[in-house]
Order: C-alpha cells, then structure tokens, then sequence
C-alpha cells in the first residue's frame, strides 16, 4: 500500500483490517503524577490521593473532557487538555476501591524506564470505563499480540 508496489505476500505477515469500535466517556481529567513501577492497586491509589490534593490547591475543578478508550489507545480531549496513551504502553489501570468515580492508569514512558499514573473523575462510577479499557487490552492482544508473537507446540524427536 505504501509503494503501491503489487505482488504476492505472505499471510502470516497480515492481518485483516477491522472497523475499531471506540467507546467514549465524559470525565474531568485531574492531571498526573510520576510513581515508582508501572502496576499495584497501592500505587494507583497513592497516586490518584496525591493528584486529588494537588488539584484541590490548584484551584476550580478541570471543565470536562471526553475520554475515548479503543484499541489503538486512550485519548483524552478537552479544551485544556489533550493526551494519547498506546495502549501498548499502558500498565496498569482501575477504580479507586472505596470510591468508583476516581479511575486512574498507569503509563510507561516510551522511551524512558519512568511511569506515570493519570487520573480522572466523573459525576457517576467509572467502573465501565475499566470495563471498556479491559476489553481493548484483549481485542488489542488478539489482533496484534496473536499474529506478531504465536504460540506454538514444537516436537523434538
């Protein structure tokens, strides 16, 4: 496609293109903060407290932002803020266990050994936005992970 070059080519390098489904969910991204490793529901919850008191100093709350979770990533946009995370990059993530309407995930840098955890909060439980992110994780290892990396059983006689 890039060249335009036309040929036979192998079809265990290819993968049939599919229309990605994308959810969306209204939140208030709170901002982020550095941890020490990239999983644990500990440090996600030491993060999402420290971001919580960081933005209540800060001042008003965040205007909202639109969350799209898929399995290219999560993108956040608002008129603030806009991020996108791969979902390759991606860790760790969750619902603050006490109070549902905090979710957070955790980041690694794309080229540095350094993580962070992103933080949010919406009006409602974000419980299905943890849901959403789960499912992309096992869409995106089923498309990508599958093909690039397979298992099979080898004998040796």
């Amino acid at each position: 496609m890039r060249t335009g070059a036309a040929g036979i080519f192998p079809a265990f390098y290819a993968v049939k293109v599919k229309d990605s489904w994308i959810e969306q969910f209204l939140v208030r991204f709170l901002g982020s903060v550095q941890v020490p490793i990239h999983k644990g529901n500990d440090v996600l919850c030491a993060a999402m407290q420290k971001v919580v008191c960081n933005r209540r100093l800060a001042g008003p709350p965040p205007s909202a932002c639109m969350l799209e979770v898929s399995v290219k990533g999560v993108k956040i946009n608002g008129e603030q803020c806009f991020h996108f995370f791969q979902l390759k990059n991606i860790s760790f993530c969750g619902c603050h266990p006490k109070n549902n309407k905090y979710f957070g995930f955790i980041t690694k840098h794309p080229d540095q050994q350094r993580f962070a955890c992103h933080v949010m909060i919406s009006d409602t439980t974000l419980h299905p936005l943890a849901v959403s992110v789960g499912r992309a994780f096992q869409q995106y290892y089923k498309e990508h992970v599958g093909f690039s990396c397979p298992t099979e059983d080898i004998f040796i006689e």
